[in-house]
């Protein structure tokens, strides 16, 4: 008998009994016969430990401890969503596509807008090597083990998929097992849980997998990502995974205008109460791959895509008290206290009343009953107030008019909502929100090290500011209070790490106004260095690529303080990255320099990718879009007739890969 045929047949018949049950729903066999069958399959792996396989079924019952999930860089960026909360919302998206595309024929792929963990996973030869969180987009924590015990995501794929890919979905808790899960909860006195997606989410970080395994998760599959995927459009997509194995959801729909994607809407607004788990909306799509590549991303979000949200639950509750915020810049923001109320799975005690217009607009007064929603079904907002309820003796709100914290007057900016505090370098909750920013994940994401305990720091006299915290020693660290050895060695190593980051990730933790990720990379890909950009004119920052005057000006002014200066000196000195370390390409030239080109089409020597690094790599800069400024457009197969029309109307030259492959040779 040969002992490995036995075991990959029974493997094989397992995987099909699950994909029966889990994908389809429909098993085949009963609950303890395929569990009689697991049982054996166990006890031959035992016997013949050489024929181990990682992705067998047996494996599915977790029992793997993680104590640190590690980062992960995605092979492709995983991008958010714009959203929409209106039907005019929509259609100037599509104005917004035509106008890049030309009147091109338009299909949308309407789908379900899931309410749970994002996930993306990557298939190799049709095994599942490896799955990891969103995180922040561009990197997020390796979670494979506890997702190897989602009985509908399969372990091996059927029938005939690409070598490697990435497929992306959301991990989510249908209602059924939700309850039973906070009833088992109640029964034994323990505080149920607040609802089925925070639960997903947390059930990903969770150390034990054999504890996921417990929970009743399932993965709803919606987007495909890789080369050489041999599919055209999203909707093929969504039917290749459907035949690989994947538990893609049925209520996707083709849309060929956008009256059917309203059409699509106004049925699930209603019927969405009737599904098995929670949904906040739907993602339109562009169809095409062709005019997805076409249309490509902001800094963000992609072009082709768009969420639409449906209204959010709305609940009246009882206004208590205003309280005031100070963010990190001085920012006043004011929050409604609010009487408990349950809305949209959570209990909501606070809302955002956003500023001091808001306030006066609404006439919002303590101890009015008010309306509350959530606001994207994420953030609680007021939204008005039930004056029927109102009593005599209501007094108007008046708006502070010193910061809570420092009691510096406020200052508001002649055309902007907010109110200020001037007190940038001594108001407390400025300075801890600097370095609590510091230190987040997508600046320097110093582990070890989370924003309450950078209060703490503070609070203790340890750190006035971020440089501070590259001189902290374990025995400082220890007696503050929830410290132990373990902790205080992690904070500390955690912090000299940091000195890896690399600089446009400084330069964004650093904290100037208005500079985000997206122009910190500008920044640092313009100027390399932190002393160059110390030393820029305003006429040299605005004529950097998509930096306004708004933003040079906030650059300019902090380098101004001595005080920011001297805590670049000491960051220099504590060895941090602030110069840009480029990588050397040993075939790059110089001979596009000074031009800019615009990519369209499809190509056949090139991914669009590899033709826009190839730009770069040769000096020149690629253009988002067609102008006075673009040299050159590099026009490939079914290229936008509305960029060929501009171009032409530019009398802009259009090349060919054969032609820009040339142009770099020479």
């Amino acid at each position: 008998m040969d002992i490995s045929k036995v075991i990959q047949d029974l493997r094989d018949e397992l995987n099909q009994h699950n994909y029966n049950y889990y994908v389809l729903d429909h098993p085949t066999i009963s609950d303890f016969e395929f569990d009689q069958k697991l049982k054996q399959l166990q006890e031959l792996e035992a016997q013949h430990p050489e024929y181990f396989d990682e992705n067998s079924p047996t494996q599915r019952v977790g029992g793997a401890i993680t104590k640190n999930f590690n980062t992960v860089v995605h092979d492709y960026r995983m991008y958010s969503l714009d959203n929409s909360y209106s039907k005019e919302d929509l259609i100037d998206w599509e104005h917004r596509i035509q106008k890049v595309l030309g009147n091109v024929p338009l299909q949308y792929t309407c789908e379900l807008k899931y309410d749970g963990a994002s996930i993306s996973i990557t298939y190799e030869n049709g095994k599942l090597k490896r799955a990891v969180t969103r995180g922040d987009g561009f990197q997020g924590d390796d979670v494979t083990t506890n997702i190897k015990t989602i009985k509908s995501i399969p372990l091996q794929l059927k029938g005939n998929f690409p070598e490697r890919f990435d497929i992306r979905g959301e991990i989510i808790l249908p209602f059924e097992g939700f309850e039973k899960m906070n009833q088992e909860l109640i029964e034994i006195g323990e505080t149920p849980y607040s609802n089925p997606r925070n639960t997903a989410s947390g059930s990903l970080k969770l150390q034990d997998s054999a504890e996921v395994a417990k929970r009743p998760l399932e993965c709803l599959l919606y987007f495909i990502v890789g080369n050489n995927l041999n599919i055209k459009t999203q909707f093929e997509g969504l039917e290749a995974a459907r035949k690989w194995g994947f538990k893609v959801p049925k209520e996707a729909k083709l849309a060929h205008s956008l009256e059917d994607v309203f059409e699509y809407i106004n049925y699930w607004d209603t019927h969405r109460h009737k599904l098995p788990y929670e949904t906040d909306g739907v993602v339109v799509k562009v169809n095409d791959f062709n005019l997805q590549e076409e249309l490509g991303y902001t800094a963000k979000s992609p072009r082709w895509a768009i969420a639409y949200k449906f209204k959010a639950e709305q609940v009246s509750t009882k206004l208590n008290s205003i309280s005031y915020q100070v963010g990190r810049t001085g920012s006043i923001t004011p929050v409604a206290n609010l009487e408990p109320v349950q809305l949209a799975g959570t209990i909501v005690k606070r809302a955002s009343l956003h500023n001091a217009d808001q306030i006066e607009k609404l006439d919002i007064r303590i101890g009015d009953t008010v309306f509350v929603e959530k606001g994207g079904e994420i953030i609680p907002k007021i939204i008005a107030v039930d004056l029927t309820k109102r009593t005599a003796d209501a007094v108007p709100t008046a708006y502070i008019s010193h910061c809570p914290e420092c009691n510096t007057a406020l200052v508001r900016i002649e055309g902007e909502a907010n109110h200020y505090c001037p007190n940038f370098y001594g108001c407390p909750p400025q300075i801890i929100g600097r370095i609590q920013h510091f230190i987040s994940r997508k600046a320097m994401d110093i582990e070890g090290l989370g924003g309450e305990t950078v209060a703490l720091l503070y609070n203790n006299g340890l750190v006035k500011n971020y440089a501070d915290l590259y001189e902290l020693t374990v025995d400082q660290i220890l007696p503050l209070e929830r410290m132990a050895q373990k902790s205080a060695e992690n904070l500390v190593n955690g912090v000299q790490k940091s000195k890896e980051v690399p600089f446009e990730r400084v330069l964004y933790a650093i904290g100037i106004r208005y500079v985000g990720e997206t122009v910190a990379k500008k920044l640092a890909k313009h100027y390399k260095t932190i002393d160059a950009l110390k030393n820029a004119t305003l006429m040299d920052l605005v004529l950097v690529d998509e930096i306004g005057e708004k933003i040079a000006q906030s650059v300019l002014e902090f380098f101004s303080n001595p005080d920011n200066v001297n805590t670049m000196e000491r960051l220099r000195h504590f060895g941090l990255q602030l110069e840009l370390v480029e990588k050397h390409n040993p075939n790059a030239t110089n001979i596009l320099a000074g031009k800019t080109f615009v990519v369209s089409g499809v190509f056949e020597k090139f991914s669009r990718d590899d033709l826009k690094k190839a730009i770069e790599d040769n000096g020149g800069k690629v253009g988002s879009s067609i102008s006075a400024k673009t040299d050159f457009v590099v026009a490939g197969d079914n290229m936008g007739p509305a960029k060929l029309e501009k171009a032409n109307q530019l009398k802009i030259p259009i090349i060919s890969e054969t032609d820009f492959l040339e142009m770099i040779s020479t």
